[in-house]
Formats: structure tokens, C-alpha cells, sequence
């Protein structure tokens, strides 16, 4: 769950994005290196954020 203070922080969209890709390449990086544990890790981070940045997410501020 996201507070009000991470919620105005990814308000801009490319923050969300930038988040995103940033952990997908980690995650493709920990496999290529053969660290399956922490390539697992990324993706479930990288899953986490596409969750609650694209499908929870409410770009419009609660009043």
C-alpha cells in the first residue's frame, strides 16, 4: 500500500516507469549472473511495482 507521501512522490508517470525498469533489469541482470535467489527477488519487486503503479494506482489526489 502506497501513503500519501510515496503517491505524490510517483505521481509523474516516468518515475513510475523509471521504478519499473530498474528492477526488471536487476532482475534479468541476478539471472544472466546465475544468482537465481535474487534474480527471483527482482522479479517479485518488478511484479509488485507494475501492480500498484499501473493497475492500483490513482493518478487523481483523494480529497
Amino acid at each position: 500500500m502506497l501513503t500519501d507521501s510515496d503517491r505524490a512522490f510517483f505521481r509523474p508517470k516516468w518515475r513510475r516507469v523509471a521504478a519499473t525498469v530498474f528492477c526488471a533489469a536487476w532482475a534479468v541482470l541476478e539471472w544472466v549472473s546465475g544468482e537465481e535467489f535474487w534474480g527471483t527477488v527482482a522479479i517479485g519487486i518488478t511484479i509488485y511495482c507494475l501492480w500498484n503503479f499501473f493497475y492500483r494506482f490513482n493518478e487523481t489526489p483523494e480529497e
